[in-house]
């Protein structure tokens, strides 16, 4: 049984709660202090909230339990999308830089075609730039009026072939120039800001200056052949109108014509055939094909000049009597002389003017020792009063070759070279081709002019 606590009155001691447990025979007492029913209490409280807690657990687990499998889920779903749009973004570059290596494989194929066009196009050049060459056209020391080109200060007289060394030169420094095309210029008041670009974009700015170097080159082919066709057409025109103040019959060359703007039908020789339409020739291909009539026609033109005896035979010496009619020195009355008479010491070696063939050489009257030369097209040369012969009939002799020794045979008073001049059997007076020669020495090397004293 349990003893009623008894409350303290004012001066007397207040009792403790004690529980009294009797069984049979034993007694027990046990005294409740505060700290024990705090304690109970506690405990007590402790097992509620636990058993609270495990009650919501186990009613509320299922919901816990799906909401982190939906929380997995949705993050998993994230993680996914994101992979794919990696995966396309991936792609994506991937597909553009397929595209960009095409667009410049592409662009680079085109460049090698510029360039391979170019290098063909240089190939072709060097034989015609030769024959140019050869002709005078591009001789840096040729003399003044070696050539209308030469003479108007054009490229054509720099000596150089267009080579494409210095249209890469141009390339190498476009390339090297870190600023765009297209780029605004120094004084303008709006500052260029570089954009990002691509690498096809890169490509394009570097094809486009590329190109335009290319362009350049191909520009400045143009310019020389057409230049040089200028300078081969008057050179060949001068030439050809001196040659005819002579007298001299120039050979035509077919499409000749067509350089001056004359009708080819007005040439000797008909034309004809039936009409078909013009192909589409290329600028280049027709420059290269006028320049090669124009060097034809002055090759031919220079050939004929050269096969003439237009050489001084007697440089540097005296004229001791000159072409027409004089006092002859025998008979004391007038006679005509058919040639012109140059001064020579005994045994100096006479040397042809022109190549050709002997068709005489001996004794003949008058002339003594004589050498006739046959140059072609009706013109032949006769060197008289020759002390001796080195050639014989049939010969082939050229520009220069010894064919005798001055002497004083036949008809002579003293030791002279007697030369003369014939067109077609007729005397005519050398001083002519002799003063023509002088003017055609600027056009073809290896004429020999002669000083206003001689004459």
């Amino acid at each position: 049984m349990t003893a009623k606590p008894q409350n303290r009155v004012f001066g007397k001691q207040k009792r403790q709660h004690t529980i009294i447990v009797a069984s049979g025979d034993t007694v027990r007492h046990m005294t409740v202090r505060p700290w024990m029913t705090a304690l109970a209490v506690c405990i007590v409280g402790v097992f509620s909230i636990g058993y609270l807690l495990a009650t919501s657990y186990l009613v509320l687990r299922d919901d816990l339990i799906g909401a982190t499998m939906a929380r997995q889920a949705r993050m998993q779903y994230d993680y996914e999308d994101r992979i794919a749009a990696l995966r396309a973004q991936v792609d994506r570059v991937t597909s553009r830089q397929l595209l960009d290596q095409q667009v410049v494989e592409e662009k680079v194929d085109k460049l090698m075609e510029q360039q391979q066009a170019l290098s063909s196009r240089h190939g072709k050049l060097d034989a015609l730039l030769d024959r140019a060459e050869n002709s005078g056209l591009m001789n840096k020391d040729a003399p003044p009026g070696a050539s209308a080109a030469a003479a108007k200060g054009d490229h054509a007289d720099k000596g150089d072939h267009a080579e494409l060394t210095g249209g890469l030169k141009s390339i190498e420094k476009l390339l090297s120039s870190g600023r765009p095309a297209d780029a605004t210029p120094d004084n303008s008041t709006l500052a260029y800001v570089p954009a990002p670009e691509t690498v096809a974009d890169r490509a394009d700015r570097v094809f486009s200056r590329v190109t335009l170097s290319l362009k350049h080159i191909e520009q400045d082919q143009l310019t020389r052949v057409q230049h040089l066709t200028t300078g081969a057409s008057e050179t060949a025109d001068d030439i050809q109108s001196i040659m005819q103040n002579v007298g001299v019959k120039v050979p035509t060359v077919m499409a000749s014509a067509d350089i001056k703007g004359n009708d080819p039908a007005s040439d000797d020789g008909g034309v004809g055939g039936p009409y078909v339409a013009p192909e589409n020739v290329d600028q280049f291909d027709q420059s290269m094909a006028d320049l090669d009539t124009a060097l034809t026609r002055l090759e031919t033109v220079r050939g004929a000049a050269e096969s003439l005896p237009f050489r001084n035979p007697a440089p540097g010496k005296l004229i001791t009597s000159p072409f027409g009619n004089r006092k002859d020195p025998f008979f004391g009355k007038l006679a005509l002389h058919t040639g012109t008479d140059f001064h020579f010491g005994p045994g100096e070696k006479v040397k042809a003017t022109a190549p050709g063939r002997v068709v005489s050489a001996g004794w003949a009257g008058g002339y003594g020792n004589m050498v006739e030369i046959d140059h072609g097209d009706g013109i032949s040369t006769r060197y008289g009063h020759m002390a001796e012969i080195l050639v014989k009939v049939g010969d082939t002799v050229k520009t220069g070759d010894s064919i005798g020794l001055a002497g004083s045979t036949g008809r002579s008073t003293g030791t002279h070279l007697h030369y003369e001049v014939r067109e077609n059997g007729r005397p005519i007076d050398p001083m002519y081709f002799i003063n023509a020669g002088s003017k055609l020495a600027s056009y073809i090397n290896g004429l020999s002019t002669i000083s206003p004293r001689e004459l």
